[in-house]
């Protein structure tokens, strides 16, 4: 019997006491230095490790990207991360300006072996760590505080006496307390000041201290009090860069990152897609678009958002989730009806100078490469709008509202019948079938019209039905109302108009008129459509389009 029992957890206490937080008045109006770690963490968190073939695909497209800072690998713990540092180096693909960083333990032959891969680079962080977290101080270091401390500081120290082997490259040091999220507040503030007394920042040469929730804790906001309260408490706030490195266990790195900024944080490390142990890392292109969203420059280029995931797809042989934010396959797709007539009249209404306003899209999908072919899709829960959309983008046909609603009934019809997605396609096929193709039971051969602005108009049409010729004499006010007199006159059957509508074609068909009619017959009702070169032609074809569909259900009778 499996056990569920949620009496073996106690609930996650927030350490620090800050009734004066600012963090919640504060809005972010700038991009973050982005640190990409996908080579590294995201690796490291994969069933099968990238290949240094992989491993350099992606590198370049980070680079593509815009990355300035690019966490490659954990170059001391094995032979193929060692072997990718080096190959960047000496194959001199790091761009001026970019910084690429390394990660070691505060150990002192994994330093060693860290400095001796960055060997030759311009440009260069040095990535220090050791656990801080009370659970991993007693249950797996059984350390103290204070042996705690002296392991970082003789990090760090040895990080700074090998630098000083290499002045050539200009070094910029980091160090992260692991697991900041479960450390005590003043602990995690004493052991990062014990590591800036030995590499002495300043404002003009800082240094940068990350804040990883390696597991995240809590909610958010507990995270975003503790950023706060380091930053307030922290010596020399001035000469350091606070980085932020969020994990998704509770599903909230996202918000935990965007809090901490508002708290007070500079940078922000994390992984494109969110690749990462366990749950995963914070997604830089969700928060990179998150900010793109409230007109803010993430300092990424996005543009092409279907090559960023088919790269990260392939090198790392995750799936991306058809509904993951801004990247995902569907998220601009819009199935619901209402959804579809709201994001319809919305892009019609607006004016290309205008700021972007269409409900349901937060942004306009051509800016990431996207297409509006992907916004709207038809199954059986989609509407009017939808199919009206479809139809007006596909074959420049507008649709009059009583039509939109008749022909989106055929449409999920045929959709429930089939269970299945509605493409464009058959959306235009069941449109002809339904009020277009009817045409062939009667055909004009000829008509004529005798007009006369003191009397009904006069026309006479012959039409041929099958094998037979049909010709019909009628009179009123105007040609449809001079068809229906024929149909009465000639074949014995009351028909009435109920709903007309005339569109002149933007140059999508041949035709350069499109007319639209709705009779009633018996208390039923009909409808067609034409399109043909001259309005005339069009309207009374479709006055026969939607009369044809008669057949069988009323006598048709020819006068003798």
């Amino acid at each position: 019997m499996s056990r569920f029992d949620h009496t073996q957890y106690r609930p996650f206490v927030p350490p620090v006491t800050l009734p004066d937080r600012r963090w919640p008045e504060q809005r972010i109006t700038q991009a973050p230095r982005w640190c990409a770690v996908d080579l590294r963490d995201g690796n490291q968190a994969l069933v099968e490790p990238m290949t240094v073939e992989q491993k350099r695909r992606l590198f370049m497209l980070l680079l593509e990207v815009g990355f300035q800072e690019i966490e490659v690998g954990f170059p001391a713990a094995s032979q193929p991360d060692f072997a990718f540092v080096r190959w960047i180096i000496e194959q001199g693909v790091i761009p001026d300006g970019v910084a690429i960083q390394a990660l070691t333990q505060a150990r002192k032959p994994l330093i060693e072996r860290t400095f001796e891969a960055l060997h030759g680079v311009p440009r260069a962080i040095v990535h220090l760590y050791n656990s801080t977290s009370k659970v991993q101080r007693e249950q797996v270091f059984v350390r103290s505080r204070a042996e705690v401390i002296a392991l970082a500081v003789a990090g760090a120290e040895e990080v700074r006496a090998q630098a000083e082997k290499y002045p050539d490259t200009e070094w910029t040091f980091q160090y992260s307390p692991e697991s900041f999220s479960a450390t005590e507040p003043e602990f995690a503030v004493a052991i990062c000041e014990a590591v800036m007394a030995v590499w002495q920042p300043t404002p003009k040469r800082p240094m940068i201290i990350n804040l990883p929730a390696t597991v995240e804790m809590a909610t958010p906001n507990v995270y975003a009090d503790q950023v706060e309260w380091f930053c307030r408490t922290i010596a020399r706030r001035e000469a350091l860069v606070i980085s932020l490195h969020t994990h998704n266990d509770r599903g909230t790195a996202i918000a935990a990152a965007e809090l901490g900024l508002m708290a007070g944080a500079d940078r922000i490390e994390g992984t494109l897609l969110g690749n990462g142990e366990r749950t995963g890392n914070m997604d830089i292109l969700t928060l990179a678009m998150n900010l793109y969203s409230q007109g803010i420059d993430p300092r990424l280029d996005l543009s092409d958002m279907a090559r960023i995931v088919r790269t990260v797809e392939e090198v790392t042989a995750i799936p991306l989730h058809p509904r993951h934010p801004w990247a995902g396959e569907l998220v601009y797709t819009a199935f619901s009806g209402s959804h579809q007539d709201a994001i319809r009249k919305c892009l019609a209404a607006r004016r290309p100078e205008e700021p972007w306003e269409v409900a349901y899209l937060p942004i306009n999908p051509e800016d990431i490469g996207r297409s509006y072919q992907e916004v709207i899709r038809i199954n059986s829960q989609s509407g009017k709008g939808g199919v009206s959309y479809l139809l007006e983008r596909d074959h420049g046909l507008m649709l009059p509202r009583w039509m939109q609603i008749e022909f989106a009934q055929v449409v999920q019809r045929w959709a429930e019948r089939g269970a299945v997605e509605v493409t464009s396609d058959r959306i235009w096929q069941l449109f002809q079938e339904h009020y277009i193709e009817g045409a062939g039971a009667y055909r004009i051969l000829r008509y004529q019209i005798d007009r006369n602005p003191q009397a009904a108009d006069q026309l006479v049409v012959e039409l041929q039905r099958d094998q037979e010729v049909i010709t019909l004499c009628g009179s009123g006010q105007g040609v449809l109302e001079a068809l229906v007199k024929g149909i009465e006159q000639g074949l014995g059957v009351r028909v009435e108009i109920t709903n007309y509508h005339e569109q002149a074609m933007q140059g999508t068909t041949d035709a350069d008129a499109v007319a639209y009619l709705q009779l009633r017959c018996a208390g039923h009702l009909y409808s067609g459509v034409a399109l043909h070169r001259d309005s005339v032609s069009a309207m009374l074809e479709a006055l026969l389009v939607a009369f044809s569909r008669i057949g069988g259900e009323v006598e048709l009778r020819h006068a003798s």
